[in-house]
Parts: C-alpha cells; structure tokens; sequence
C-alpha cells in the first residue's frame, strides 16, 4: 500500500446538500494535490458528479490552485462557485441616504430564521469634540471587490443564507447611515458572528476612508494596517 496523509475535508453549500456531510476526516493517498485530492473525493462521494462546473477547493481557508500541494493535517474545502455578488448577495456603494430596512428586504426569504443588521452611524461627538458632519470619500471599484471578497470569507466560515454590504460616500450628516451590513441565516449564532466578523474586516481592508468634520477643522480619521497587507 502507497503512504496516505489525514486531511480535514468541509463541504459547503450545494455540496454539503449532496453528500449529506458538512465535514470529516479522510485518508488520501501521497503525494497529494488540490487537483488529485478532487479526483478522489469524487471517487468516495459520487454525488458531487452531479456538478458539471468545476468545483472549487480552498486549503487552509484560502483559495487553492489545482496543483498545490496537500499536506498532512491541512483542512481541504470543496464547494461550487460562491453566490457572493450574484442577485442574491448586494455589495454596493452609494452617494444617498441607506435604508437598513430595505437592503433587508431584498435579502429575506423563507429560508432564513436570523436576520442581524449592523447600521452604523454619525455620531455627533469625538472624545468630546463636537463633530459636525463626516465626509467619506474611497476608491470605488477596489471598494466593490473588496467587499465581494469579505462575503466570500465570511461564507468559507459560515453557513449563512445572504450578505449585503452597502457603504455610503460623500458627506453623512449626524444621525445618517454610513454603513450597513445585513447578515441572514437559518440560526442566529451564525447570522451575529458572521456580521461581526464582516464589520471587522471591512475597517480592516476596504479602501475607504473617512474625515470628521469639527467646529474648528477637520481631520482625516486613520486605521491600522491588518498584518496581511504588510508582508
């Protein structure tokens, strides 16, 4: 017999549906790789046959090219291509006012037992300086992407149901919307830890930034660099 390694396999999405599995553990012949791990995945779960697009792989959490090698103890991922950014999830940026209200309404369906909507808003304070308003300017298109890529990270974690992210450019007057993010889902525990998680990284990576305006000037507010984009 050939030497094997033990690798973590998830299935997300319709691929979970069809094997019936959301993960286990499995032995896989070595030396292994992205492409070959598929191959003998779909040997031991015939009903991801059923797909005649390419399924995706992502190993350790990040997105795997076919021949990258599979070591053992990796976490192997298999799922069709993402939703994110279809007519099911909204990733927009916008010059008017934000209805929380209504980005909830175009995510909603039946399917969904948890909605949770963070809506942040202009406060009219910083440390006591009275702020006036808040400008926010970004750079649109990287913006867009960016966001797509958070619902892409966040759906890799969790088994949610839908995702908007709308964020607001030009100047926000106290009390107005700057950014909203919905999260559905069957359970609410996924639904809250998905909309921390993307609120989180939007401060981190979308190239937006913002400007407070006070009584007696205004200032650029800056964020921390997150450590991947350092390296």
């Amino acid at each position: 017999m050939g030497s094997k390694i033990a690798i973590e396999l998830k299935f997300f999405g319709a691929c979970r549906e069809a094997v019936g599995l959301s993960s286990c553990r499995l032995e896989v012949a070595a030396p292994a790789t992205a492409q070959s791990v598929v191959e003998e995945i779909k040997q031991r779960f015939h009903p991801l046959n059923q797909f005649k697009g390419p399924l995706l792989i992502a190993l350790n959490e990040e997105y795997a090219s076919r021949d990258q090698e599979v070591k053992d103890g990796d976490t192997v991922a298999i799922f069709p291509p993402v939703s994110g950014g279809s007519q099911e999830d909204i990733f927009e940026i916008t010059r008017e006012a934000i209805s929380p209200e209504a980005i909830r309404a175009r995510l909603l369906r039946g399917s969904a037992g948890a909605v949770v909507t963070f809506d942040g808003v202009a406060r009219n304070n910083t440390k006591g300086r009275r702020t006036l308003f808040l400008e926010y300017e970004g750079y649109e298109p990287m913006a867009i992407k960016t966001m797509r890529r958070i619902g892409e990270e966040v759906r890799r974690q969790w088994d949610i149901d839908r995702i908007g992210i709308v964020h607001r450019l030009g100047r926000i007057e106290i009390g107005e919307s700057s950014v909203v993010i919905v999260v559905t889902s069957a359970h609410r525990k996924i639904a809250f830890a998905a909309c921390q998680y993307a609120i989180d990284r939007l401060k981190q990576i979308v190239p937006i930034w913002k400007r407070e305006h006070f009584e007696d000037g205004a200032v650029w507010v800056e964020g921390q660099a997150p450590p991947e984009l350092l390296e």
